[in-house]
């Protein structure tokens, strides 16, 4: 009986294990700045499929796609400017962790600050008022309290 549900379990395992496999890319570089170079494109370029993930933390084929090009401009002598604005005219702004200021950018560099003084303006006004409130049922308290003081 534990033999057989060794061997349903071994053979669950090495079923379950053929699904599993892993890819690594090997590129070989003609010089180390290349390859630091390559490292630094990489972490500051966006998958465009993953949610905020950069090029390297990501295993979408599209981030393997972008990858291999960066690798291939690379190759070809381009700098780093030069790939980011050439990924920048292919995918867009959004392919940059840090977006350049200019007018299509300009709610995503300060939308959150817009909606932080929209909220704090919110907050402001309700607490403002939640005062306004209870002070204004104390004087209703104390008026009772003084009017049944004078009745007596």
């Amino acid at each position: 009986m534990k033999f057989l549900k060794f061997a349903l379990l071994l053979m669950t395992a090495l079923l379950l294990s053929s699904q599993v496999h892993a890819k690594f890319e090997t590129h070989d570089f003609a010089t180390p700045q290349m390859e630091s170079d390559y490292n630094s494109l990489v972490h500051e370029l966006r998958c465009l499929v993953c949610q905020n993930q950069n090029l390297s933390d990501s295993n979408a084929e599209l981030a393997q796609d972008m990858r291999l090009l960066v690798y291939k401009k690379l190759s070809e002598g381009l700098s780093k400017d030069e790939i980011v604005d050439f990924m920048v005219v292919r995918y867009g702004d959004f392919v940059m962790y840090r977006p350049p200021v200019k007018k299509a950018t300009f709610l995503l560099w300060f939308g959150p600050l817009i909606f932080f003084v929209i909220a704090a303006l919110v907050v402001f006004s309700y607490m403002r008022k939640q005062k306004k409130e209870v002070a204004a049922t104390v004087n209703e308290q104390q008026q009772k309290k003084a009017h049944s003081l004078l009745d007596e």
